[in-house]
């Protein structure tokens, strides 16, 4: 709800903004928060147009103490609106805690009588209520001016259709939205990112407005940014390097990938338009005629149903893109090569502002959705270096291969974490002497590649320690999430496996939010992601310590000169898994690796060490 009040309270003329909330799962209880909400926005909107105040999310406004206004009556007024918003988040929770909204709440808003049929967060029909009818002239907050429309929409789910995930909810906001308002840009954005700068709208229409660019232009892209990362980036996942340096070069091509949220698309573009040089936009195409709420709400209900894209080109030509667990990129992809450009635009001031994972398994979770669907679009029709040739420079098409090969990745990652390693405790060199001139193009490849992503982190705001934290998040991201990636995708094109869509949890409990902020791994259940962490890690060491007792005990000088890459490796290896031995060895904590990961991985190191390789 703190997400849906940023978004009312941009900077921008009230009459022209429309805000719907798209909820899946056709809960009373939500609808009953954006019903309290409608009515703090009539104290909230006023409050941050007149103080000018940022951010304009309540719940991180009042957060900070640095917000409280010196001034007595500036402070009075402060404490009124804190009281209302405190009220509201406490009727919200206490309802959710409940389970059920209170009879005599009902009364209050008729769409409440929605749920009288009962329904089921898969199995229900279409909802479509308009809390606050911009156009309507009584619509007005506690300073009278108008407030922006408010809508909330519950698309019908029945077990017996396929609903689309994600893009399939787009799809319906869109058709739905064109008979409420019809606005020529659409903004979407995840219900866990919140508007951090109010004149965002602004910005991005000064690229669709440009007189010579302008017209070339289908969506701008705003960077994910997160408030709750640590000063070292325990998960790597701050995305600062994609940030600051991936994405910025993109928009010199071409544009960057449509991430799927903090994104500003035409309509129109949306909807399936190629690009020709002669195109205008019609910035008076939006619905300003009142019709009755009733009626509209029943005709955008129509919209909704399960039925209504049968037999119709919507998540193909029109839409957003189905059948990809990343229906994000393959619809940035598709726009891109109709012949239109992107926009990638991160200022100062960050746009939206979301939480990030905070433990390792969420992490390894989001990425392996990211990775999967990002792999499939490569093996699919739409790789970007067919589909794109001849519709986008190969500069372009690089770009998006770069997140697409993110997961056959992990097959030479696993090969030089476990096969040099083993290689090293069996006495057998597998790269060039160390004196000899061949050793020099693994040596240049190493130290350049090291140095050079040394330079971007720092450079894009990462500390040293962040830069190697993420380093380690690399390598445990390829050997699970990206290796899971590539074997999802060989079980879908051998038909073992269908399409699935995974949220990203996000919540955690007091004990691991501290370790958290504490910047301590955190893992506490057992999984076989976390077996082949620990397994990995754990061979290493032996055949580090193994390795080297066989050369001193032995020496032979000689073994030094041929295996010593080997060693070089292998101690990295071991050195970048420090944390992970602390949590099966040395932690007592919740969030250790449990006994039973540990002695999983034992039984698998013994299994390696006994398995004649070389």
């Amino acid at each position: 709800m703190a997400t849906v009040l940023s978004l009312m309270a941009y900077n921008y003329p009230p009459e022209k903004l429309n805000v719907y909330l798209s909820d899946d799962g056709g809960s009373i209880l939500t609808f009953y928060a954006l019903w309290e909400t409608s009515a703090f926005a009539k104290h909230w909107l006023p409050f941050c147009r007149r103080y000018n105040i940022e951010p304009r999310s309540p719940a991180v406004y009042f957060a900070d103490s640095d917000n409280k206004p010196n001034d007595p009556r500036t402070l009075e007024e402060w404490s009124v609106v804190k009281d209302l918003y405190e009220g509201m988040t406490e009727r919200i929770d206490s309802v959710v805690r409940s389970g059920k909204v209170p009879e005599e709440m009902k009364v209050n808003h008729k769409g409440f009588s929605e749920w009288n049929t009962g329904g089921t967060s898969k199995d229900h029909h279409p909802i479509v209520q308009i809390l606050i009818d911009g156009k309507d002239k009584g619509a007005l907050d506690s300073g009278g001016n108008v407030l922006p429309t408010l809508v909330y929409m519950a698309r019908e789910k029945r077990p017996q259709y396929h609903h689309n995930f994600k893009a399939g909810a787009m799809n319906a906001l869109i058709r739905v939205s064109s008979v409420i308002s019809k606005s020529p840009i659409i903004m979407n954005v995840d219900c866990d990112m919140y508007s951090n700068n109010s004149d965002s709208i602004r910005e991005a229409l000064c690229f669709f407005l440009d007189e010579e660019m302008g017209h070339k232009i289908a969506f701008v892209q705003y960077p994910q940014n997160y408030s709750n990362m640590t000063k070292n980036n325990i998960y790597g996942n701050s995305f600062s390097v994609i940030n600051q340096v991936e994405f910025a070069g993109l928009d010199t091509w071409g544009g960057p990938l449509y991430i799927g949220t903090g994104c500003f698309h035409r309509r129109e573009i949306l909807c399936g338009r190629s690009f020709n040089k002669d195109y205008k936009e019609d910035w008076d195409q939006g619905i300003k005629t009142q019709h009755r709420i009733d009626q509209t709400e029943e005709k955008a209900k129509s919209l909704a149903t399960c039925t209504y894209e049968h037999n119709t080109q919507w998540g193909n030509e029109i839409g957003l893109k189905y059948g990809c667990p990343v229906e994000d990129v393959i619809t940035g992809l598709t726009i891109h090569c109709r012949g239109w450009e992107s926009v990638y635009n991160n200022p100062p001031r960050a746009a939206f502002i979301g939480v990030a994972p905070t433990t390792i398994s969420q992490t390894i979770l989001q990425h392996k959705r990211w990775s999967e669907g990002n792999f499939s679009i490569f093996l699919s029709k739409y790789c970007p270096f067919f589909f794109g040739h001849g519709k986008i420079r190969l500069p372009h098409q690089m770009g998006y291969c770069l997140y697409g090969l993110w997961a056959p990745n992990s097959l030479p990652t696993l090969y030089y974490v476990l096969i040099p390693s083993l290689g090293l405790l069996k006495g057998t060199p597998l790269f060039p002497e160390i004196m000899s001139p061949w050793i020099m193009p693994f040596i240049y490849v190493f130290v350049v590649k090291n140095i050079y992503s040394l330079y971007e982190a720092l450079t894009s705001g990462d500390t040293l320690r962040g830069w190697w934290n993420g380093q380690r998040m690399w390598l445990v991201k390829r050997i699970t999430s990206y290796l899971y990636a590539v074997i999802e995708n060989i079980r879908k094109l051998l038909g073992l496996s269908k399409m699935g869509f995974v949220v990203s949890p996000k919540v955690s409990d007091e004990d691991e939010s501290k370790r958290y902020e504490q910047e301590i791994m955190e893992f506490g259940t057992s999984s076989p992601e976390y077996v082949i962490i620990a397994t990995i890690a754990l061979l290493n060491f032996v055949c580090l310590v193994g390795g080297l007792g066989q050369i001193l005990t032995s020496g032979q000088n000689m073994l030094w000169n041929g295996l010593l890459p080997q060693i070089v490796l292998c101690g990295l290896l071991v050195i970048i898994n420090i944390p992970i031995y602390e949590a099966m060895f040395l932690r007592e904590d919740r969030g250790r690796i449990p006994y039973s990961v540990t002695l999983a991985s034992v039984g698998f190191v013994m299994m390696a060490l006994f398995v004649p390789i070389f």
